[in-house]
């Protein structure tokens, strides 16, 4: 659209030229109805009265006039609804597009779906939300705020696996100051002697001289700070990482096994987080923290399982994240009171 009315407009200029009646050009960088809509009507009014109109541009102004204006209003409609996500259901709208570990066609098939956060204790529901997101990372402030409503406090420990283990679902765990006994995503490989020899030159076995603020490569070469960068996730937390950059990488004989890159290699060190994934291994192999990785296992995938094999209730029957949560409410109802039967 942006291109069009711009050459459209470029083209009533060169028309117009020498006219003093002839408006600003428009700012085009954002695109909404409104602009759209005030451009297309001020080019019909600027090239409505001219004679001898090129029969081409003339019919791409007719087709701009006709559709360029429901099209955007139906483009931010569209945009309100999906919300930041980058799916949604037609007959669901509140739903979003999952790829599901049950794929009765096995061909990938992505389908309308929630997911489904529960927090337990001895295979109790004791919380549970129901989100559009994809992955659990972007889940655990809301299911946190959820369990704040329902008991009047944020619990005082978390135990969870490495789809919560971020810098942003960390930072929010300190400020509630929650024991946070939560995997990050390569804990259990680095647990593991082979994946450690197989990547030598990680960026996180680089020496770091502290009192300097500068790497030592595996040559011995000095990687020098050369700045930050920032950026910010899908739910706009914002994060820093330091780059690092070594020297003399093309005459280096450890070239193409230390890194990739055909120049100097670069290194991101999110600071913040490499503090907080410390933390989290000393709380997870402590005593403490071994006891409840294994609880975890037990205590939480078990109620899935039961819900999913021992009540048959693999999919909602109902649509709209509000009818969904009630579905859901029922569900955990009689899971729990299953369970205390039984």
């Amino acid at each position: 659209m942006e291109k069009q009315l711009a050459d459209i407009w470029a083209y009533a200029q060169s028309v117009a030229a020498g006219e003093d009646n002839l408006p600003e050009p428009p700012d085009l960088t954002t695109i909404n109805k409104e602009k759209v809509q005030d451009t297309v009507d001020t080019l019909n009014q600027v090239l409505g009265k001219k004679e001898g109109i090129d029969k081409k541009m003339k019919a791409k102004l007719g087709y701009v006039t006709k559709h360029y204006p429901v099209n955007i209003a139906r483009y931010e409609q569209q945009e309100a609804i999906l919300g930041g996500r980058n799916s949604y259901s037609k007959t669901d709208p509140d739903a979003t597009f999952m790829k599901l570990k049950e794929d009765h066609m096995r061909n990938g098939q992505l389908k309308a779906a929630y997911n489904v956060q529960i927090s337990t204790s001895n295979q109790f529901i004791v919380n549970y939300t129901i989100h559009p997101n994809t992955t659990d990372t972007n889940t655990l402030a809301g299911h946190l705020e959820q369990h704040e409503r329902s008991f009047g406090a944020a619990p005082k420990s978390l135990t969870a696996d490495a789809g919560y283990g971020s810098e942003e679902n960390y930072t929010l765990l300190e400020e509630k100051k929650i024991t946070a006994f939560v995997k990050y995503g390569l804990f259990d490989k680095r647990q593991n002697q082979a994946f450690n020899k197989k990547y030598p030159f990680a960026a996180d076995k680089i020496y770091y001289n502290s009192e300097r603020d500068y790497y030592i490569c595996p040559m011995g070469q000095k990687m020098s700070y050369i700045g930050n960068r920032t950026r910010k996730t899908t739910t706009g937390f914002e994060q820093t990482v330091r780059l690092y950059k070594a020297q003399n990488c093309q005459s280096c004989p450890l070239n193409g096994a230390c890194h990739k890159s055909q120049n100097d290699r670069i290194i991101q060190v999110n600071v913040n987080l490499e503090r907080q994934k410390q933390q989290a291994d000393q709380l997870l192999k402590s005593e403490e923290g071994v006891i409840k990785r294994k609880k975890r296992c037990w205590d939480v995938e078990p109620v899935f399982g039961n819900i999913k094999n021992n009540h048959n209730f693999r999919r909602f029957m109902l649509r709209g994240k509000q009818k969904v949560e009630i579905e859901w409410g029922l569900v955990a109802m009689a899971h729990n009171i299953r369970k205390r039967a039984a």
